[in-house]
């Protein structure tokens, strides 16, 4: 499994990018208004960071399935520190 998400294909990062980001947004509560782009990027930022502080860790190995469960976790970090770095308006 090289590669990142454990495949090279970039169609296949994109695509658990998206689920992950749809989660992230799914359960953190509160208006999470961003588009598609936006999305994907969120599930590949969130996973990276989960992947490798859990790895750091020793929590969890590369390529388990406790790998996804802290993808969804760093997505909703990285909209909690997006949260609060932005400004009310």
């Amino acid at each position: 499994m090289n590669g990142l998400f454990g495949s090279t294909s970039w169609l296949y990062i994109i695509l658990v990018g998206f689920v992950v980001g749809l989660l992230g947004r799914f359960f953190m509560p509160g208006n999470n208004r961003m588009g598609c782009l936006l999305t994907i990027v969120l599930g590949i930022v969130g996973a990276l960071l989960a992947g490798w502080f859990g790895q750091y860790m020793g929590w969890y190995a590369r390529g388990e399935p406790a790998g996804f469960i802290g993808a969804i976790l760093g997505a909703v970090a990285v909209l909690a520190v997006l949260r609060l770095f932005s400004s009310k308006r």
